[in-house]
């Protein structure tokens, strides 16, 4: 299994298409990244928020899985994208408000071929991918060994949102412990969820959210190769976003 993981996106579509050119992917008549040895691309989640053009990221990961080309577990984003699109209330807040502002722009037709397809891509998404025989999981936020293969609320809250403990940063963004300096699990665990200047790698597990977003940079690893790629973000850079966990 030959696969390209890509960080959180958050409506970078021009460093997407950067990054998958960069990695060997020539992009079709239909807005879709192929790559001719048939490499795949996997997603971390978060496709969506703060960026600029966030339903073109969503409708191209849409496209990627729809044909077989790629996996995708959401994010919290997703997640709270998801519940808009379904019509349950919602803050439009922490990225939100950019990706329903370029929703409220479309003309009703638009409207529902784009929720159509989100809600089919999210709904028809695993919480987490064990892949390559087990050697290889997926998760947003990351997981811990012994919830692994499972499904259940603490799994779902773990995998969107980390090891939250209940208790608040300043700006509001919650108080997450470091799951992966205890993790002693065989398998790769690629997560993002919480932005880093450099890919983190701890234990087997690698965070490849370099907040491309937040004008750091997009990554990429490459599997089994465990090869990082990345390229550099347009957006201007918010340094108090990159802290330590």
């Amino acid at each position: 299994m030959e696969l390209d993981i890509i960080g959180d996106i958050h409506g970078c579509y021009q460093e997407f298409q950067e990054l998958t050119n960069k990695l060997g992917y020539k992009w079709d008549s239909e807005g879709i990244p192929i790559n001719s040895n048939g490499r795949k691309l996997a997603f971390v989640g978060d496709l969506t928020d703060r960026g600029p053009h966030s339903l073109k990221v969503a409708e191209a990961v849409s496209a990627i899985v729809n044909k077989g080309l790629g996996y995708y577990v959401p994010g919290n984003h997703c997640n709270k994208l998801y519940r808009f699109f379904l019509g349950n209330k919602v803050q439009h807040t922490h990225g939100l408000e950019t990706t329903v502002a370029e929703y409220e722009a479309l003309d009703q037709k638009e409207k529902k071929r784009i929720r159509d397809k989100f809600i089919h891509l999210y709904e028809n998404a695993p919480l987490h991918l064990i892949l390559d025989n087990g050697k290889l999981v997926i998760a947003h936020a990351g997981i811990r060994e012994d919830l692994t293969g499972k499904h259940s609320n603490k799994v779902k809250t773990f995998v969107l949102y980390g090891d939250i403990t209940g208790e608040k940063h300043p700006d509001g963004s919650p108080v997450r412990r470091d799951w992966a300096k205890q993790y002693k699990g065989d398998a790769v665990i690629v997560y993002g969820h919480t932005p880093v200047k450099e890919v983190r790698i701890v234990n087997n597990t690698y965070n490849i959210d370099t907040g491309a977003v937040f004008g750091n940079k997009l990554a990429a690893l490459k599997y089994p190769e465990m090869e990082i790629v990345s390229v550099p973000s347009t957006m201007p850079l918010v340094e108090e976003k990159f802290r330590e966990i």
